[in-house]
């Protein structure tokens, strides 16, 4: 028997009932929160891992907060470039998924876990971004020195390629008086280390650089490949799994502290599982893009395991040499050492 029929009963009792009605239609509602969310790259769900990312984000959130939290999103960095968005995301209420370039002036010691060749497969990299003594001490580090969380590495496109147009890249005595489009400085230490050049050039650049000549080659996933139509300017598509492709969902601190207990979790929880639907997309589509570029006419090459030591050992002493004058040594024998039980664990299985 529900409580309001039993109070019902009697003149006493229907006048307990409309009383206690108008009280419950007089409580307010939960407060209802608006929350913004920024990243990179366009509002393409099949284009854009990070926009695909965001969007079941924000429906998770949604749903499990019952709708008392909203998730507004900003794709093509609408709220601004990268430092800036890192900048709004420490002093005010905001989500941003930030690329290592918006970490860099934050956090550089992120860096270490973006050494070339470190992984083995997805589920090391996996391992490492969620049960890792190297993240655990990040996230840590991150939300001491910035006030905000440190709550995913997002994956956004599989490995990162080689991609260049005058010949197989099969170890790195092909990169000899190569030219090569970076990133950043730390693809130009590892690009110099197998005897090519490095020359940053931005995103929207690229495919003119390919096509001019001033840069032969490049690296990326081969997401970005397509998005970019690098295809059409480069010949040769190397496989070897340079690095593991992801950004950084940061969350601005105050506000998830300030939220009540099952919201601050549910928020958590959505951005895991958010990751891990993103992971399964991303991975399944990696074939069928490479199948892709190799129908537009681009020659793969995957290298041997013998090749793959000699890109690891060539490749990655360079890159921890250039880092090692810029963080501390202590970060990157972590991530090192990390990366090393990750690859074990999974490669025993």
């Amino acid at each position: 028997m529900s409580f309001i029929p039993a109070l019902a009963r009697g003149a006493a009792g229907t006048a307990g009932a409309a009383a206690l009605a108008a009280l419950m239609l007089a409580t307010p509602a939960a407060a209802e929160t608006t929350v913004r969310m920024s990243y990179n790259g366009p509002p393409e769900v099949e284009k854009n891992a990070v926009h695909r990312f965001a969007t079941n984000f924000q429906t998770l959130v949604e749903l499990r907060t019952n709708g008392e939290i909203k998730v507004e999103l900003y794709p093509n960095s609408q709220l601004g470039k990268e430092a800036a968005r890192m900048e709004q995301v420490m002093t005010g209420p905001m989500v941003n998924v930030a690329s290592l370039a918006g970490m860099q002036s934050v956090f550089p010691e992120i860096f270490a876990a973006n050494a070339p060749f470190l992984f083995e497969s997805y589920e090391a990299a996996h391992q490492f971004y969620e049960d890792s003594d190297f993240w655990d001490e990040a996230t840590a580090a991150f939300k001491e020195e910035t006030g905000a969380y440190l709550l995913e590495a997002v994956e956004e496109g599989g490995f990162l390629a080689f991609t260049n147009d005058e010949r197989p890249i099969q170890g790195p005595a092909d990169f000899e008086g190569l030219k090569f489009r970076a990133m950043d400085e730390s693809q130009v230490a590892l690009y110099e280390a197998f005897g090519a050049s490095g020359t940053p050039v931005p995103w929207t650049e690229v495919y003119t650089a390919l096509k001019t000549g001033v840069a032969d080659g490049q690296m990326n996933p081969p997401m970005y490949i397509i998005i970019g139509s690098l295809y059409e300017v480069q010949d040769y598509l190397t496989l070897a799994n340079i690095q593991y492709s992801m950004q950084f969902l940061v969350v601005n601190g105050d506000w998830l502290d300030g939220l009540p207990e099952d919201q601050r979790a549910a928020v958590v929880r959505a951005a895991h599982d958010a990751n891990v639907i993103n992971r399964i997309w991303v991975e399944a589509e990696v074939q069928k893009r490479i199948n892709y570029l190799v129908e537009n006419g681009m020659e793969p090459y995957t290298p041997t395991a013998e090749e793959m030591a000699a890109f690891r050992a060539q490749g990655q002493s360079a890159y921890n040499a250039w880092l090692a004058e810029r963080i501390d040594q202590a970060w990157i024998d972590l991530a090192t050492a990390s990366a090393e039980a990750a690859n074990a664990a999974h490669s025993a299985r």
